[in-house]
């Protein structure tokens, strides 16, 4: 629902003013809760009334306001948002306004605009060749840049935890190992059917387990099927998952006899050094070089991937963007399409696309440590539902969920 403070000041007793203002509300629609009353100790002393009024969408709470409006009713958003210049690259003015991932309106020169690309901890800046607010991150305002200051003249629509629609909503609340898993397995595969059905991408971010696991032939099946559009991972995943390709290990270990490989320890270097001597990945793959796995997967069905980089990555491979702000920003640019997140295994990658999504954007994340699904929460990202499993199980019953429900 959409929420607004407004305040009565006044002789808003003996004038009836509070009284059709409680009375508009309901008529148009609105809901409202007295938060404070201050009754006037003298016949000249003023009252002071201050209310929560809801409503269902942006237009009905327009009508509620025109309305109360006319009683004396005011509200800290009826004033249009303050503009001030940055002063320098890289900061934004003292009094900036900052973002939550919820969908933000602005008010100004008398309009409601809502804010483009919305993210959380970033400012809010003004176009004026386009006439538009987007969010900007900090280490991107240049100097000179309009950027809203204060709280005045700005509007924010809470979503309600889960509130995507229909199914998704089973059991997002605290998390536990103790959920149903297949019922939330069975919910997570309708929706990743309908988001396809539709036309919506699929993001999948992934960690290295999947590969350790056992889980990469699932995740190659879900790249087949449609079921994938674009890829965030690290170094790691691709590295393993390359390394599996050409040696049959990860980290050195035979993935389908558990035992050690000998010199096992140097696949995952020598994997890297493969790849960078055929020029990238898409290029060993077009080679020959590399003819399997999750990342040749990518590259045949032509899903998008960015491998953000760390401080600890071996080679890197060639298409690790090893600058993490140019990591940001090429996530940032990909994610602007994305309808539903699965995050699986990846604790650092998962909180950083968390703290770039939009809170109406759906996100499953699936973790065997409770720790990641209560950081990412813990976050602000409450539009999650967390599943506390192992990965390679939970891919393979995604799969026969996915393949039941399209037969």
């Amino acid at each position: 629902m959409f929420r607004e403070i407004v305040t009565l000041e006044g002789h808003i007793i003996d004038s009836r003013a509070l009284a059709n203002v409680l009375a508009d509300v309901v008529r148009y629609g609105g809901e409202f809760r007295i938060l404070e009353f201050e009754v006037g100790r003298t016949p000249t002393e003023p009252s002071r009334a201050k209310l929560e009024v809801r409503a269902d969408s942006h237009e009905q709470m327009e009508e509620v306001l025109a309305r109360i409006s006319q009683h004396g009713a005011v509200w800290h958003e009826a004033e249009d948002v303050r503009l001030v210049e940055a002063d320098c690259d890289g900061a934004f003015p003292e009094d900036f306004y900052s973002t939550t991932n919820q969908r933000t309106f602005v008010r100004y020169r008398g309009t409601w605009h809502e804010v483009q690309h919305q993210e959380m901890d970033c400012g809010i800046r003004y176009d004026a060749a386009s006439g538009t607010f987007e969010c900007v991150p900090m280490i991107r305002v240049r100097r000179g840049d309009a950027i809203v200051c204060g709280h005045g003249g700005i509007r924010v629509q809470p979503n309600e935890p889960q509130s995507a629609e229909g199914l998704f909503r089973f059991m997002a609340s605290e998390v536990s190992s103790e959920k149903p898993k297949t019922t939330i397995i069975r919910n997570c595969a309708r929706q990743m059917i309908e988001a396809r059905k539709q036309g919506r991408k699929l993001l999948l971010v992934a960690g290295p387990a999947i590969v350790h696991t056992g889980a990469t032939g699932h995740v190659v099946r879900l790249i087949e099927r449609g079921f994938v559009h674009m890829l965030f991972a690290g170094n790691a995943l691709a590295v393993h998952d390359i390394e599996h390709a050409l040696f049959g290990t990860s980290l050195g270990v035979y993935i389908d006899r558990a035992t050690l490989a000998e010199a096992g320890h140097e696949h995952h270097l020598r994997a890297i050094n493969t790849i960078r001597r055929c020029g990238s990945i898409a290029s060993a793959v077009e080679r020959g070089v590399l003819t399997r796995g999750l990342m040749h997967a990518c590259v045949k069905h032509q899903v998008p991937f960015v491998l953000a980089g760390s401080i600890r990555d071996d080679g890197p491979l060639p298409e690790v963007i090893t600058d993490t702000l140019a990591a940001q920003d090429a996530m940032r640019e990909a994610i602007r399409e994305v309808a539903f997140v699965l995050m699986v295994a990846t604790a650092l990658h998962s909180i950083a696309v968390g703290n770039l999504l939009p809170a109406w954007v759906p996100v499953v994340c699936v973790d065997i440590s409770p720790a990641v699904l209560t950081k990412l929460a813990d976050r602000g990202s409450f539009q999650r539902v967390g599943l506390v499993t192992d990965v390679e199980p939970f891919f393979r019953e995604l799969l026969e969920v996915l393949e039941t429900l399209e037969r």
